[in-house]
């Protein structure tokens, strides 16, 4: 369907304003994906956060060159069928959604991914990103590297305690 120029500018307007909020837009292909699996996608998104776009390159063109962060960029490598995943929290989100989503669609790839910097990042960065555990599972780990010495010590306490229980326990045996 086509666009009239007041739908392309609130387009451009939209994309614009995701790409000011994100701290990482990814950009991946996706020939050949249902609509079924766009919308699961879309809601596997939702729940990170994430937010995904299927727009025309040439609109997404120019919402990074109305913005001054992003008109330097090279954006050579924005064609054909593609889709943007932005995440205003969190930097590793969107790619780990793509990743996730691409074990099921075989034919959904990485194209690269734009920083909250303006920096353009390769496929191989991507994908070494969507690898990354997410912050909740970085919190955890924290809490347990922490907890950890904690648990320890109290094991040690509690191991000198229960070894005087056992031998009064056993005296109390023999007395009896």
């Amino acid at each position: 369907m086509a666009l009239n120029k007041e739908k392309k500018a609130e387009v451009v307007a939209k994309i614009g304003e995701l790409l000011e909020t994100s701290k990482l837009t990814v950009i991946a292909k996706y020939p050949g994906t249902s609509v079924k699996s766009f919308q699961e996608l879309r809601r596997q998104a939702v729940d990170n956060g994430t937010t995904v776009s299927v727009a025309k390159n040439r609109l997404v063109k120019k919402a990074l060159e109305s913005n001054d962060r992003f008109s330097g960029l090279d954006t050579s490598v924005l064609t054909g069928q593609l889709m943007y995943a932005f995440n205003a929290e969190d930097e590793v989100a969107p790619a780990q959604v793509l990743a996730n989503f691409a074990k099921t669609q075989p034919s959904v790839e990485f194209v690269g991914a734009i920083g909250a910097e303006g920096q353009f990042l390769s496929a191989e960065d991507v994908q070494a990103l969507a690898s990354l555990p997410s912050k909740d599972q970085l919190r955890a780990q924290l809490i347990a590297t922490v907890n950890a010495p904690l648990t320890g010590f109290v094991g040690v306490l509690s191991g000198n305690i229960r070894g005087v229980l056992n031998v009064l326990s056993a005296r109390a045996e023999n007395i009896s």
